[in-house]
C-alpha cells in the first residue's frame, strides 16, 4: 500500500499551512452559505398527510412536537426486506443524545418513510434505533416534497397551525452531515471510495462496495 511522502519537520509544516489557508477558506464559505440559508423566503406546505406511526395517526403538525422547527429524513423504500445502505448508514450516524440536543434549539427530528410500518418497526429493532420513525405510506408526501422515490433531508417551520418549507437537501448534500466520512476526510486514505481524488496507490472501494 502506498504512503504519504516523509518529508522534514520544517516542510511538513509549510504545507500544512498552506493547507490551513485553504481550509479557513472553505470555513468562511460554509459560514456564507449557512448566512444565505436563514436569509432563504418559506413557502407554505400542506397539512393534510396522515403518518402511521407506533402510537397511531399523525400529522406533519404533530411531527413537530409542539416545537416551532422540524427537521424531515425521507428513508428510502427499496421494497420489502430491502434497505438502502446509504439511508441505513445516515440513521445509524444519528444518536439519540444529539437529536435530544435539537430540542434545546427548538427543534424536532422524524425520519419518514413510503414503507409501511410494520416493515419500518421490524428495521428498526434490528438496528437498535430509538429516533421517531414514521410511514408516509399511501400518501404524496414524498412526492409532493420533490423525494420520489429518493432520500432528503427537508427543514420545516410552523407558524401557529401552519407549515411552510425552508429548505431541502439531497446527494452530497445530506452526505456532509456523516459524522464517520467527515472524520475519514481528516485521514491520509480518506473515504477510500472510488469517486475520490487519491494519489496513485491508495486503497479505493466502490462506494457500497
Amino acid at each position: 500500500m502506498e504512503k504519504p511522502r516523509i518529508v522534514t519537520a520544517d516542510e511538513w509544516q509549510r504545507e500544512r499551512d498552506e493547507l490551513l489557508k485553504a481550509e479557513k477558506e472553505a470555513t468562511r464559505a460554509l459560514d456564507a452559505l449557512a448566512a444565505r440559508r436563514r436569509r432563504l423566503p418559506m413557502v407554505r406546505f400542506g397539512n393534510g398527510y396522515t403518518f402511521d406511526s407506533p402510537t397511531g395517526p399523525k400529522s406533519l403538525l404533530d411531527l413537530f412536537e409542539g416545537r416551532r422547527q422540524l427537521f424531515v429524513y425521507q428513508f428510502m423504500d427499496r421494497g420489502p426486506d430491502h434497505f438502502c445502505p446509504g439511508c441505513t448508514a445516515f440513521t445509524d450516524n444519528l444518536s439519540a443524545h444529539g437529536l435530544a440536543a435539537l430540542t434545546k434549539y427548538d427543534v424536532s427530528w422524524a425520519t419518514v418513510s413510503t414503507m409501511p410500518l410494520a416493515q419500518i418497526e421490524a428495521y428498526k429493532a434490528e438496528r437498535g434505533w430509538s429516533m421517531p420513525f414514521v410511514s408516509s405510506h399511501g400518501t404524496s408526501f414524498s412526492d409532493d416534497c420533490g423525494a420520489g422515490e429518493g432520500f432528503m433531508l427537508s427543514v420545516f417551520l410552523r407558524d401557529g397551525e401552519d407549515v411552510y418549507r425552508t429548505y431541502y437537501t439531497q446527494a452530497r448534500g445530506v452526505d456532509r452531515l456523516l459524522f464517520v466520512n467527515n472524520f475519514l476526510d481528516l485521514t491520509p486514505y480518506g473515504r477510500q471510495e472510488d469517486w475520490e481524488d487519491s494519489p496513485p496507490g491508495w486503497p479505493q472501494h466502490p462506494t457500497y462496495g
